[in-house]
């Protein structure tokens, strides 16, 4: 099964790095025309310059900031075709008792992981109902659906309603031709909050969550891309409101 998406147009988020960046780099050898978008201005343009991309710098956790770049990414290819939602993470914070948990530390990881997926599902659905036709995957985590491995309250209750969200879009989107799944990624090294986390493990740690997995190794940012690509398929057109775990087993 070849996967191809020629002439097709892509918007990547969080794709400074990691997940999104190998997402980004397979959409774009598979032949898409792929805009990146990442809060980190130089981190994005530099990997928009090395797949031959095009960078947007965004914070995309409102709804004029998602308009926006919708808007100009429609005025420069004439249409979306896939959106891939996979900015979010732990925005800094280690786990901490409920106690220690400010509003503010609440609300900043709901802003990245849920408030921008809708913000940028609502903006791409005008250009995907006019041309019938769209996939929107978003990147969730094993930890939306079960409790997460990094102890942190508002990340898993985030990563929980990204699912959520991700099913009541299927729902609603399916009529006009536009598919809505997401890939739940098991534990992978791919910034440096995650490899914060893998060395806070430490040998034994590290032992232990390995040979959790059925597998016996940790996942890559490109195991995530090949099921993210899946999802954006044609082949896949029949396929909504999943979610795949990404995990080695684990799950």
């Amino acid at each position: 099964m070849q996967i191809r998406f020629d002439d097709r147009v892509a918007l990547v988020t969080g794709a400074a790095q990691g997940i999104g960046r190998a997402i980004a780099l397979a959409l774009a050898e598979a032949g898409a025309r792929v805009h990146l978008a990442d809060i980190d201005e130089a981190g994005v343009q530099a990997t928009a310059k090395e797949i031959g991309a095009t960078g947007h710098a965004a914070d995309l956790g409102s709804p004029e900031a998602a308009q926006a770049l919708v808007r100009e990414i429609v005025a420069t290819d004439g249409r979306l075709d896939l959106l891939v939602h996979a900015a979010g993470g732990v925005r800094g914070q280690v786990g901490r008792a409920i106690e220690e948990i400010s509003e503010g530390d609440w609300r900043v990881i709901f802003a990245a992981n849920v408030d921008a997926a809708f913000f940028l599902a609502q903006a791409a659905a005008p250009a995907m109902k006019q041309a019938g036709y769209g996939r929107i995957v978003t990147i969730s985590s094993g930890a939306g659906l079960r409790p997460s491995l990094t102890g942190i309250q508002a990340y898993a209750s985030a990563k929980h309603a990204l699912v959520g969200l991700t099913k009541q879009l299927a729902w609603e989107f399916g009529p006009h031709g536009i598919t809505v799944n997401s890939v739940a990624p098991g534990f992978v090294r791919s910034n440096p909050a995650s490899e914060r986390q893998w060395q806070s493990y430490g040998p034994e740690g590290q032992k232990r969550l390995v040979e959790s997995i059925h597998t016996r190794r940790l996942g890559t940012p490109d195991d995530i891309a090949n099921a993210t690509l899946f999802f954006l398929s044609e082949q896949a057109g029949w396929i909504s409101g999943q979610v795949l775990s990404v995990d080695g087993g684990r799950s």
